[in-house]
């Protein structure tokens, strides 16, 4: 069982810096009132089995009142439950069920838009042009006759422009439009306004209060906006390429902003308000996918953020320089503040590991899941021996592949809407969970689920995972227990080893070691190695290619 604070302390310990954090997609974990949805009822009925995992902490998706146009990250009321959920009274009795198994729980919070039902936006909607109510949001007039265009050429993240046109109520009345950079049912919050500030400190406390340990921040990086709203590709040469990458963010109209940081300020002092109570300091942990060059280190200086995803561990290839890259990037930049790193290498997001690390052929156009799960299975050791915290996206403990080949009329992601159907979108990556073997929601759900499980998806169930020692399931509770036992907090970072061409090698403090083979040949161990783990069968010494090894030199 993970203990949290074993000092007995409260904010004795900083459990974040090394925390191993399952993330649960609360509509595909599990369903506990056969309607084949996720629900509280669900997680409640599978901590022992977290417990038993090892996991020091949970983060939940969003569980809050939502049309759900985006899996419920279009939220309409901040401060309660959606019904298809649970309510409150079962969410307190989630948050005291996850302390008692000896976890902490962290909520999803989305600060840079609401659902276009939330209250605020339906009032701002009903205020006239230019009134207080209104500049809660982003509303502005359009450009062109009538103004017919949208007010300036941003861009949504689910495609197409990041404006939406307001329907005209009077005749007299020129209908402004209102910035959405993601679906327009989702407005973006105007920050600059202190009564959005004042709400969401209000937010906090709530949950706070509740007894919840942290929020990750939904798209930490995109809540200040330039007040200007300039066209984003005036930024660019005339008559040449937007521009891409981390240097595209430097004063950018609204990625990665200076402002932004005075709300992590604000935030910080409210988490550390708590340091006192029995559960110690809150914490925040930023999703910021687009930021200038060492620019994530920003996020989590002392007075700021406590973790920041490390999105660049995410989408490296499976490459030993490019791995070794990221890493020591990722850990100097973060030394600089005083930060502890935080690997993930999948989410609700993005495509699942076995299927990215799959990708072999011509431009990955082909997938391997044999090689896939291999590597995962490696890169599942390798991630679990780094220094900082891991966060674990549901079902990568059981090996699942990326879902394909869901039927249109099956997927909901605003993406493939708004797309046309020519973007899959992220529905492939939250299929609910298979847990046994045999049923029509394989112990997902008694009913069937909201999206459909692949049949062979039996044979990756829990149940039959668990009567399997060299499971993938068997590898991370193995490897969890493991780095408690081996990796203690007050560890040294790592220190590489060479150990040939195309593999890594590093130590943490005396007698700890990990070894990944990245390449097609054998690695060798150094005589008398102790093998504490290994992500698949080794003959002797010898560790094949995409194969990760602890060892000890030590009994």
């Amino acid at each position: 069982m993970a203990v949290p604070d074993p000092t007995g302390q409260p904010g004795v310990t900083e459990w974040w810096r090394d925390a191993v954090v399952y993330q649960i997609y609360i509509r595909s974990f599990a369903d506990g009132d056969a309607d084949g949805i996720g629900d509280i009822a669900g997680i409640r009925s599978r901590l022992g089995y977290l417990s038993e995992l090892g996991v020091d902490a949970i983060w939940i998706t969003p569980w809050y009142p939502s049309p759900f146009a985006d899996g419920g990250y279009d939220v309409a009321d901040y401060c309660d439950v959606a019904p298809v959920f649970g309510d409150l009274g079962r969410a307190e009795a989630l948050i005291a069920d996850v302390h008692c198994h000896g976890m902490r729980i962290i909520l999803d919070l989305v600060p840079n838009h609401t659902s276009d039902q939330h209250p605020w936006f339906l009032r701002a909607v009903t205020a006239t042009a230019g009134s207080p109510e209104r500049d809660w949001y982003w509303f502005r007039p359009g450009r062109g006759p009538e103004g017919a265009s949208p007010p300036n050429d941003w861009p949504s993240v689910f495609g197409g422009p990041a404006w939406q046109r307001l329907d005209r109520r009077l005749e007299e009345e020129e209908p402004e439009w209102f910035l959405h950079l993601f679906a327009p049912e989702q407005p973006d919050l105007n920050w600059r306004r202190p009564e959005v500030a004042d709400a969401f400190d209000g937010v906090l406390r709530f949950w706070f209060d509740l007894g919840v340990d942290g929020f990750r921040i939904d798209v930490a990086n995109a809540l200040a906006k330039d007040p200007d709203l300039p066209d984003l590709y005036q930024r660019a040469e005339p008559e040449s390429e937007p521009p891409t990458g981390a240097e595209s963010t430097i004063d950018h109209p609204y990625w990665d902003r200076d402002e932004i940081h005075q709300i992590f300020r604000r935030w910080r002092r409210i988490g550390d308000s708590y340091r006192t109570s029995a559960q110690g300091p809150r914490m925040f942990v930023a999703e910021a996918w687009r930021v200038r060059p060492d620019g994530l280190a920003r996020y989590v200086r002392p007075d700021e953020l406590h973790n920041a995803f490390n999105f660049e561990f995410l989408v490296a290839p499976w490459e030993s320089e490019a791995l070794r890259a990221v890493i020591d990037h990722h850990i100097g930049m973060l030394e600089v503040v005083g930060a502890s790193p935080t690997w993930v290498l999948s989410n609700h997001d993005t495509v699942r590991v076995v299927s990215r690390y799959g990708r072999v052929g011509d431009e990955g156009s082909h997938v391997d899941l044999a090689v896939g799960r291999r590597r995962a299975r490696a890169a599942a050791l390798l991630m679990l021996a780094l220094p900082g915290a891991a966060y674990v996206y549901q079902g990568d403990e059981l090996g699942l592949p990326e879902v394909d080949d869901l039927p249109d009329d099956a997927r909901q992601d605003p993406i493939w809407r708004r797309s046309g159907g020519t973007i899959v979108g992220r529905d492939g990556c939250r299929v609910p969970l298979p847990w046994t073997e045999t049923g029509q929601g394989l112990g997902f759900s008694a009913v069937e689920p909201w999206l459909p499980q692949p049949a062979d998806w039996a044979a990756l169930a829990v149940t039959s995972q668990e009567r399997d020692p060299g499971s993938v399931l068997s590898l991370y509770r193995r490897a969890i227990a493991l780095r408690r036992r081996h990796l203690t907090p007050s560890m040294p970072p790592l220190h590489w080893r060479d150990v040939g061409p195309g593999a890594l090698a590093f130590d943490r403090g005396i007698g700890f070691s990990c070894i990944v083979n990245v390449t097609g040949e054998e690695v060798r161990l150094d005589p008398g190695t102790q093998v504490l783990l290994a992500s698949g069968p080794i003959e002797g010494l010898r560790v094949p290619n995409d194969t990760a090894v602890w060892s000890s030199s030590h009994p």
